[in-house]
């Protein structure tokens, strides 16, 4: 088209006509092209982290939120995921990394913030919950105390994730509990930390990271952690034991800095936490299952399991737990530990 309207500007009759047919066509164009690079401009990408591999219920999560936020703005907002610690940043460290604008969010074990606030640790205390509904409904009932804690310190929950049971891993079997003070122990939190060392074991609250390089380096010789936490680090290879002692059915959380989710407008925020809410349910439903899916790939590696644990084992660090759960609940306050009660009395 434009050869054929400047061949008429060789005429000096036609110049004007010419150069006004050439405006109009280039104001038609400009609409369009303002508003491709308006949208191209404005779409959002968020990075976020967990320091648990892709096929970890954390990982899981996180690939399901980016997939359902992505389809749900038709692509205006997507998630770009770091698995494994990639970013070498673990749970405890996320929400500074978050608010330093290195990630806009994570997925990180609840446990590891409870230095934020305590009740971030709930889900950790020891034998408060033994089954999926009452995780469900416990987490339920504390997840505005969750969001309270979170947007104090400029960060949006997005999704909960409970975790399957906790136990323990083992170079050798535990029989009872005697085997206790043989074990050089990972606990994963301040309340677990503190139970085990009432029980007898020389325990440490340490990152998977650098759980994972004392295992290798024979400093530890036990593992609390899930089936599903060590069955996605192939703790096998060093644990070949597994104890269900049902200690915790803990969560993590994914968050969002608030001013990232501040700055979308409200139809899309609308749509992240319907992929947020979907992501949630969708969590729930793979927990059902995962304990026997990791069970079986535990014994798939040569992994015995000893279900129930002896109980002995069981009520020692029933006692031990006792302690840790009076000294949390001084801590957490009065809206907290009026859900540990309720608990208690399911």
């Amino acid at each position: 088209m434009l050869p054929d309207l400047l061949l008429p500007m060789r005429y000096p009759a036609n110049r004007i006509r010419a150069i006004l047919v050439l405006a109009a066509l280039m104001l038609s164009v400009a609409p369009a092209a303002a508003q491709v690079t308006s949208q191209v401009a404005s779409q959002v990408n968020w990075r976020m982290t967990t320091e648990y591999p892709e096929n970890n219920i954390s990982g899981i999560g996180l690939a399901t939120f980016a997939s359902r936020v992505s389809d749900r703005t038709h692509g205006f907002v997507t998630v770009t995921n770091a698995f494994d610690n990639q970013l070498k940043i673990n749970s405890g460290e996320m929400p500074r990394a978050a608010l330093d604008g290195r990630i806009a969010g994570g997925d990180a074990f609840a446990g590891a913030l409870s230095g934020l606030d305590p009740v971030l640790g709930l889900s950790t205390l020891p034998f408060l919950v033994q089954s999926v509904d009452l995780a469900r409904a416990t987490n339920l009932r504390a997840r505005p105390l969750y969001e309270k804690a979170l947007a104090a310190r400029g960060l949006k929950l997005l999704y909960v994730t409970i975790w399957p049971a906790t136990g323990l891993w083992s170079e050798q079997s535990l029989d009872g509990a005697d085997d206790l003070p043989k074990l050089n122990l990972r606990t994963y939190d301040a309340n677990s930390t503190e139970v085990m060392r009432a029980a007898g074991a020389n325990a440490q609250f340490l990152p998977m990271d650098a759980a994972l390089a004392g295992l290798r380096e024979h400093r530890l010789n036990a593992f609390l952690t899930s089936g599903d936490g060590g069955a996605g680090r192939k703790l096998w290879d060093f644990l070949p034991h597994f104890t269900a002692i049902n200690y915790a059915m803990p969560i993590s959380i994914a968050f969002v800095r608030s001013d990232a989710f501040a700055e979308l407008s409200e139809p899309m925020q609308r749509e992240v936490l319907a992929a947020a809410a979907e992501t949630e349910q969708s969590q729930l439903a793979l927990l059902s299952h995962r304990t026997i899916e990791n069970y079986a790939r535990m014994r798939d590696n040569g992994v015995h399991i000893a279900e129930p644990a002896p109980a002995s084992l069981v009520t020692e660090l029933r006692k031990a737990a006792t302690g840790a759960i009076t000294a949390w609940e001084t801590r957490a306050g009065a809206e907290a530990t009026a859900i540990v009660e309720w608990a208690r009395q399911q």
